[in-house]
């Protein structure tokens, strides 16, 4: 039996889009709108995600248990999220059955609890008896080897456990039933048998509501304790049912309003933006490790790497772009706390890699993608320029920014612009546009942080470097014929691509590795790419009045509009995930609308996203290029933090020239 329950779960399948998220910065849940948690991620919020399966059902008159917490089997839900805070409410009702089922779904803001509270309405004419159960299965850390279960009856608690990673479950009331070690298809069968400690990932627990009334009620509130021994996670669930659960929910509410009073407020005052503007400042909330400072890209939604790389990781240059939106939203504590963090993660040569653990240690990368460390040395100016921190002009700052200055120094060639590497993208090694724009972004950003230490000779020497890019990027990125500027210089590409170019025209050389392997590589790169607005804004290596700029823009939103849908594609032929546009790419071209003195437009950009949130108000990667719906990744963090940005670089604009950064 358990050889085949084994079977079944490693068949089973998470979903790569859910709906909503719930945490409080050391606990991260994903959940679907009918309130089914996938993943669970404790004590930091990227790994490790210690979640198989966790159901809720229900059993009327003794029937088959309905499992209501997603949109399968005739249930029908609707879920939002309550206003001004991290809680999601849900609504379930079937097609077949007389019952409302309302839950309510939030992480204390204290605690590392999980707290569900469920509200089951009789809707028919007649008398019905319930049973509720709840099963759960539980990968603590990430793997189906070595777990248990136990049943602790003096705290009436299901206990899941390995190692240091210990999550008890329990409720409101006493269980009817239990079982340690429980299938979900005994869970399903209504009869648990008692079994109160064994070795296996899943457990159960049921409790009966007999002679529920028509129009009739009854509540239950499920708790998650999760701590690094069992006694402290069953002394929390103690705490827990001292407590009304209307407390519990009132204390939170309460965080969270009281959590965004706190930020700076939303500067435009119609209704649409400053609702998605403070959805976002929740999401990166709980995008940010409380532990560490590491913002994380996105939950975790591909683990298998079956479509994609992952996305539960800290990108430098996502991260980077979020810590100047928490600036100038007033979140500088937040922005700080991962610039702190930034600092454990650079490598001695003084580079910083792709992409990172919350710990510091490199994440699985492709090579270097030189932009990541040139856009945390220009968040830490643009930190210290928005909140004035004195400790950006610190020693221990400095010597990370002496080091990653020097870096990007040693990376440039003798045409002034950055050696070969990864684009930010991740899918092509050339001297890229965008590159280019952020190490010169890194470089200015670094001289200004030595001139303002007092250091003459090191601002002066970086000052020079970053002339060097921008005049490399005049001299060797303008495409006289097309009237926009090249994406990349000297591509490498597969032989095969190679020689089908060559054939049609295009130059190339093929050189040889230190190894002997041969390298192809084309001189030009010219496919039309959102990133090439990286060159203005917000890197300033060329100024948005710029007529090459300018043209360059025109060009990105002539070839990347999407026809019908509308939104901006990150590039031309784009294939990831069917080449949809992105919401980032098309708050991006908004951003430098703004900076052109065209706020009209950036308005009707920004509305756009607006109207292509989740039903849950979240921001998706992308969006369907046929049908408009939700696309990939939910939610994107750098999405967020780029609505953020438009935002105050909208309401800026309405007292600063054209032109002028904001």
């Amino acid at each position: 039996m358990q050889q085949a329950a084994q079977q079944r779960i490693d068949l089973s399948k998470k979903p790569h889009l859910i709906d909503a998220v719930i945490g409080n910065s050391r606990m991260l849940a994903a959940l679907g709108v009918g309130g089914r948690i996938y993943r669970l991620w404790h004590p930091h919020i990227d790994s490790p995600q210690h979640l198989d399966e966790w159901r809720t059902g229900i059993r009327i008159d003794g029937g088959s248990t309905l499992w209501f917490d997603s949109e399968t089997d005739g249930w029908r839900a609707d879920a939002g999220y309550e206003p001004g805070t991290n809680i999601v409410h849900t609504a379930a009702t079937h097609r077949n059955h007389p019952v409302l089922i309302e839950s309510t779904h939030f992480a204390a803001p204290d605690a590392d609890v999980l707290i569900r509270h469920y509200r089951i309405t009789n809707t028919g004419d007649r008398s019905v008896s319930l049973q509720f159960i709840h099963y759960a299965s539980f990968w603590i850390g990430e793997t189906p080897h070595h777990q248990a279960s136990l049943f602790d009856e003096p705290s009436d608690a299901l206990v899941h456990y390995r190692g240091s990673h210990v999550f008890a479950v329990s409720a409101d009331r006493a269980c009817a039933e239990f079982q340690a070690g429980a299938s979900r298809e005994e869970a399903e069968s209504g009869r648990l048998n008692g079994s109160e400690a064994q070795l296996g990932a899943g457990g159960a627990m049921a409790w009966r509501f007999p002679d529920v009334a028509p129009g009739g009620t009854v509540e239950l509130t499920l708790y998650l304790s999760a701590a690094d021994r069992i006694e402290p996670a069953l002394d929390q669930l103690g705490k827990l049912r001292s407590v009304p659960y209307a407390e519990l929910y009132n204390r939170t509410a309460e965080y969270w309003r009281n959590w965004l009073k706190a930020a700076n407020p939303c500067p435009i005052g119609d209704e649409p933006i400053r609702s998605l503007y403070e959805r976002s400042l929740l999401v990166m909330k709980l995008m940010s490790d409380e532990l560490s400072g590491a913002v994380i890209a996105a939950p975790e939604m591909d683990e298998s790497y079956a479509r994609s790389g992952g996305y539960g990781y800290c990108w430098g240059r996502d991260a980077a772009f979020i810590a100047t939106a928490m600036d100038l939203a007033g979140l500088g504590t937040l922005s700080e706390k991962f610039f702190r963090w930034a600092l454990t993660a650079q490598d001695r040569s003084g580079a910083w890699q792709q992409r990172h653990y919350h710990d510091g240690t490199l994440a699985p990368s492709w090579g270097l993608q030189i932009d990541e460390g040139a856009s945390i040395l220009w968040g830490l100016w643009r930190h210290y320029e928005l909140t004035g921190s004195e400790w950006v002009l610190g020693d221990e700052v400095w010597e990370a920014v002496e080091r990653g200055a020097d870096f990007l120094v040693r990376m440039l060639d003798e045409n002034g612009l950055p050696k070969p590497s990864h684009d930010l993208w991740e899918e092509r090694v050339a001297q890229h546009a965008y590159s280019s724009a952020a190490v010169y972004g890194g470089l200015d950003a670094a001289a200004r942080i030595a001139e303002a230490r007092g250091r003459r000779e090191p601002a002066e020497k970086w000052r020079e470097a970053a002339r060097r890019v921008r005049d490399g990027i005049a001299a060797h990125l303008w495409d006289a014929g097309r009237g926009c500027h090249y994406r990349s210089i000297r591509l490498t590409v597969p032989e095969d691509q190679y020689d089908a170019a060559v054939r049609a025209g295009a130059g190339g050389t093929v050189t040889r590795t230190a190894k002997g392997y041969a390298r192809y590589v084309l001189d030009v790169d010219p496919i039309v790419d959102v990133s090439l607005l990286g060159l203005a804004v917000p890197f300033a290596a060329l100024d948005v009045s710029d007529e090459r700029m300018a043209k360059t823009a025109d060009r990105v939103q002539e070839a990347l509009w999407t026809p019908g849908v509308g939104g901006i594609k990150r590039y031309e032929n784009d294939r990831y995930i069917g080449g949809n546009p992105w919401i980032l790419t098309t708050l991006w071209l908004a951003q430098f609308r703004i900076a052109q003195g065209r706020p009209d437009e950036a308005e009707r950009l920004m509305q756009w996203a607006i109207d292509h949130r989740t039903r849950l108000g979240l921001l998706p990667e992308q969006v369907d290029r046929s049908t408009g719906e939700t696309a990939w990744v939910v939610p994107l963090t750098w999405s967020h933090a780029m609505f953020v940005l438009a935002v105050w670089m909208l309401a800026g604009s309405r007292t600063a020239p054209a032109g002028r950064e904001v």
